[in-house]
């Protein structure tokens, strides 16, 4: 049980209720800010790759015109938005009450996950440049760490989700036909599930943003 379950013994159902929606508010604020955070870093990153390429200094941007392998880039965008699709299919199947179905896709996700970080980490050992040979490669450099770092932050937030719902598994499947209010854990879960969903589609955005200015362009 819960420190916030605990207190429903003692406290009255209104104190219980606002204690609820104030958690459930700094899980969904604090979720958003968290996307923020990260957009600063991947914005510098975006600033300093088109700052660079404009500039060309003795024409170092892209020397011959080197690319990093498509094959991994290709990879690891379509495993992280395959990903980003599934969790996002496994939470709607679990509003409809098939909680299991979103499990499964759930631990899908997360080794996608980890496919994707194993992927880029192995891409790192098969560059045909040298980190800052060029502009383009001290660029690509930064993204495969913050690509790495992300993806990674996602998963393990994914991870404790899922098992946080392996445990009210049964809360969770009888809440659409429960007449009472849910519990507060189901009820923070889902604020959760929802900020951790949607730290997933930003992922997928990001990814096929940068994999298009380092891959295709």
């Amino acid at each position: 049980m819960s420190e916030l379950e605990l207190r429903a013994v003692t406290s009255t159902p209104e104190e219980v209720a606002y204690e609820v929606r104030a958690a459930e508010a700094s899980i969904f604020t604090g979720g958003r800010l968290l996307v923020g955070i990260v957009t600063f870093a991947y914005a510098s990153l975006a600033f300093a790759y088109f700052y660079l390429r404009s500039a060309n200094d003795e024409n170092l941007w892209r020397p011959g015109g080197i690319t990093a392998p498509t094959a991994f880039g290709a990879t690891i965008f379509a495993i992280v938005v395959a990903s980003a699709v599934l969790n996002a299919y496994g939470v709607k199947r679990m509003r409809a009450g098939m909680t299991t179905d979103w499990i499964v896709a759930g631990w899908f996700a997360v080794l996608g996950g980890l496919l994707a970080i194993g992927v880029q980490i192995f891409e790192l050992t098969r560059l045909p440049f040298f980190p800052g040979s060029s502009g383009y490669a001290s660029c690509f450099i930064g993204w495969a760490g913050l690509n790495i770092a992300g993806i990674c932050a996602g998963t393990y937030w994914l991870e404790t989700v899922l098992a946080r719902g392996m445990r009210l598994r049964a809360a969770l499947r009888a809440e659409p036909d429960a007449a009472d209010e849910p519990r507060p854990a189901v009820v923070l879960f889902r604020a959760n599930l929802e900020s951790c969903t949607y730290f997933w589609g930003y992922l997928a955005l990001v990814s096929t943003l940068f994999w298009v200015l380092f891959y295709v362009v």
